[in-house]
């Protein structure tokens, strides 16, 4: 791939001349990258069509003046902003904001955004009791309009802000987003005069993190949108302009981890991030991997970790227990963010080896070690490093995992865009739902 992207890819780990334990034959790497090559003819052909939309967003710039406005009036309007949504709807804003905002909890930025994924009333509660919900904005995300989920989070927390603003002004708290045909939650939105911005029906939740989804609640604590669409774009144009060869990052990586599978044994496929900034990527990933492959008996099982917390809790198993994961170890360069180890008093030398170093410097000690010893074990290693984790870094990463997934897909010839095994449960969920009897009080 050309030299303009913000990462680099190392893939030597993951390959062997020959029968090796963990590595893939050559061999067999090159058959794999023969066959997925297909997949960039259709890719290249979805967007010339206008087909899939994350494959047009990184060229986009018409629909950033309404997102830019929703965003201001937010940034203006309220000390904290809660998004309800579920899945696709949450996790690519989350790993976009986390480049904005701090990650410890109970540390107030200007203002700051809430993700509220689930349905647990606990949760709910706890916001309620934490919040000035006067100043508070709330963003409901939800492409069909009728996820159960998001619809319950939605009716719940208007409830409560019928008790904190006037009737006059509830709507001016909430912004949806939602696909244009008529839905429950389109409908109830325009019944009450509240904002809806439209989610393009064409755009899968999973692959929708560059869109209004996960653009709005990022650019309300200042990620800038064209840089994230321009780090997707210098991907999609590395991938798409080159050739099936193992230089083509987006192709390598789905030609190993099927290859892998499949003459390996290799079921499961390890996200590793060092950066607290990244943890939400793993997240993200583990979503579009899952919710895209597991399909007609097909799919590795996509497992998240972070570094170093989980070398403490997962490097153990990774080292010492079965060889049947790949593992993907990202880092990124914390840059003037990092911070120095200084003595405090004496120490006779127990701690010299790290007096003088910086917490940056131990975090990539760290990638390094942990990568060698997995690799020396035998294991299938691919190495991402990011000199800076900005908002076009992390446009750049999420184009290239949606690329993978897509052409892992061809390969394993599953549909990677639709989820029908999840709708039994939906179906069920609503009966069981129906068989309560109301509480209703009054």
């Amino acid at each position: 791939m050309t030299g303009d992207l913000p990462y680099t890819v190392d893939i030597a780990d993951c390959l062997a001349d020959g029968p090796h334990e963990g590595g893939l034959s050559v061999a067999a790497f090159e058959a794999c990258l023969a066959e997925a090559a297909p997949a960039l003819d259709a890719l290249r052909a979805w967007r010339q069509a206008g087909e899939h939309p994350f494959l047009t967003l990184p060229a986009r710039r018409d629909d950033l003046d309404r997102i830019e406005a929703a965003a201001r009036r937010y940034h203006e309007a309220f000390d904290t902003v809660v998004v309800l949504g579920t899945g696709g709807s949450s996790l690519g804003g989350q790993c976009l904001t986390a480049l904005c905002q701090p990650q410890l909890p109970g540390i107030q930025s200007d203002p700051r955004v809430i993700f509220m994924e689930n349905v647990d009333p606990t949760g709910f509660n706890e916001l309620f009791r934490a919040l000035d919900l006067s100043r508070t904005g709330f963003i409901v995300i939800s492409k069909s309009g009728g996820t159960a989920e998001t619809l319950a989070q939605f009716l719940v927390c208007l409830d409560a802000m019928r008790e904190a603003v006037d009737a006059d002004r509830l709507g001016n708290h909430f912004t949806i987003v939602t696909r244009v045909d008529s839905s429950p939650l389109r409908r109830y939105a325009e019944f009450r005069g509240m904002r809806v911005l439209d989610h393009d029906s064409d755009l899968g939740g999973r692959y929708s993190a560059l869109s209004v989804v996960g653009l709005l609640p990022a650019m309300i604590v200042g990620l800038d949108p064209v840089a994230a669409r321009e780090g997707a774009a210098a991907v999609l144009r590395a991938c798409l302009d080159g050739e099936a060869e193992p230089g083509n990052g987006p192709l390598a990586g789905a030609a190993l981890q099927v290859g892998l599978a499949r003459e390996c044994g290799v079921s499961a496929t390890v996200t590793m991030s060092y950066g607290d900034r990244l943890a939400p990527f793993g997240m993200w990933f583990r979503q579009l991997w899952a919710e895209s492959l597991g399909k007609a008996g097909q799919g590795t099982a996509p497992v998240r970790a972070l570094g170093t917390v989980d070398q403490h809790s997962q490097l153990q198993l990774y080292l010492g227990g079965p060889n049947d994961k790949f593992f993907t170890v990202i880092y990124a360069d914390p840059g003037q963010e990092d911070r120095l180890i200084a003595p405090e008093s004496r120490t006779e030398g127990e701690l010299d080896w790290l007096i003088g170093r910086s917490l940056g410097e131990l975090l990539e000690a760290s990638y390094r070690a942990t990568s060698e010893a997995l690799a020396a074990r035998g294991r299938p290693v691919r190495r991402f490093a990011l000199p800076v984790l900005d908002a076009r870094a992390m446009g750049a990463m999420m184009m290239h995992f949606m690329l993978e997934t897509v052409i892992a897909a061809h390969l394993l010839g599953v549909d990677p865009f639709d989820q029908p095994a999840v709708e039994q449960g939906k179906t069920l969920t609503r009966r069981y739902m129906t068989e309560f009897a109301p509480r209703l009080e009054g």
